[in-house]
């Protein structure tokens, strides 16, 4: 079985951290979105990865990941080019995938459980298609299915104005070969898309059966600021996070820590965890981190209270002010100024941005 990883969306919900850098790069818990995707195949003995790229970010997930090796697996970059829909990125992977099962996964998706019992269940009978599932609140945003008792599937519907069921596809499937024939009989949909959900319908009416599998525990589509700090949440909730750098007398610390081996606590800084520190950071004197924040790599933080927030890296924060549901983009750097935002607003800031609060 191969892996199929889908890299290509334009990232337009994030701006302005994606105008500047692929959104399946954005840190959650210090760790590229992407690396999930790549540890859960990892995981279930798959090493054979495709990446499906677009037009956008191309280079830098490339320079990122590489040929594979730093994660033991071989990555294969596949171009799809302008973003065609699901179908359209399956079918650019033919050449790669060949004639071997494959799951295919969404690169801005993290699952706390994996996809092993996804996978399992797929391999356990003769099924053309295996999808993971969740119960939504808001079924008409999302492609909808109907199961029966044993979970097979019996019908799909993309983005249903009256949803027969509240089960959503959360952009994580298996399929067998048989899905390449049947994406050279869509047509685009009213998006102009290549529709996942047509071609899982064609499959059923093909005869094929289609599985289905309810992820347990959480699922986050980090597609927007509020659901990439809502996966930071989760992720450091579950991580168990290690404790390498300096943590200098006089600093008050508690909760779970993450702390890289350059990264250093200095004496009178408070930080409560769940936190992650990257390597070269430094909290100073007077700081104050709270629970759920991710600070990147070579950053700064001086005087600042700061909590549920993602700090990407490279980033000076010398602002006496409260940073809370923050998203800051790489070389951020934020000072002191008269006036502050308005309380409880959410603060997104991109990339080398420089701003006073």
């Amino acid at each position: 079985m191969k892996g199929v990883l889908l890299s290509g969306g334009t990232g337009s919900r994030l701006r302005p951290i994606t105008h500047t850098g692929p959104k399946q790069l954005v840190p959650v818990a210090n760790k590229p979105v992407l690396e999930y995707a790549i540890e859960d195949f990892k995981n279930i003995g798959i090493t054979e990865i495709g990446v499906v790229l677009g037009n956008k970010g191309r280079n830098e997930i490339q320079e990122f990941l590489g040929d594979g090796s730093k994660y033991d697996v071989n990555i294969t970059y596949i171009v799809q080019g302008n973003p065609l829909g699901l179908a359209h990125a399956a079918g650019c992977a033919r050449d790669f995938v060949e004639n071997d099962d494959f799951v295919m996964y969404l690169g801005d998706n993290i699952l706390k459980s994996g996809i092993s019992d996804l996978v399992e269940s797929f391999k356990s009978k003769d099924y053309g298609a295996g999808i993971a599932l969740q119960e939504v609140d808001k079924p008409h945003q999302f492609g909808i299915v109907d199961v029966d008792d044993d979970g097979n599937v019996e019908r799909l519907i993309e983005k249903p104005d009256d949803p027969p069921s509240n089960l959503a596809l959360i952009g994580i499937y298996v399929f067998s070969p048989a899905i390449f024939d049947v994406i050279d009989r869509l047509e685009p949909s009213w998006r102009g898309e290549l529709e996942i959900t047509d071609a899982i319908q064609y499959l059923l009416e093909d005869g094929y059966k289609i599985d289905s599998h309810t992820v347990g525990g959480w699922w986050k589509d980090t597609g927007k600021p509020e659901d990439i700090l809502e996966a930071n949440r989760l992720v450091l909730e579950d991580k168990s996070l290690k404790l390498r750098g300096t943590i200098e007398n006089g600093a008050e610390t508690s909760g779970q820590i993450g702390l890289a081996e350059s990264a250093t606590i200095e004496s009178g800084a408070v930080v409560r965890g769940p936190v992650s520190i990257g390597d070269g950071s430094i909290i100073r004197d007077g700081t104050y981190v709270g629970p759920y924040t991710s600070i990147g790599e070579n950053t700064t933080l001086d005087g600042v209270h700061i909590e549920n927030s993602v700090v990407i890296g490279d980033s000076q924060i010398t602002t006496s002010k409260k940073i809370v549901d923050g998203l800051l983009g790489r070389g951020a750097n934020i000072g002191n100024a008269d006036d502050c935002l308005p309380k409880g607003q959410r603060l997104v800031v991109g990339e080398n941005s420089q701003l006073k609060l």
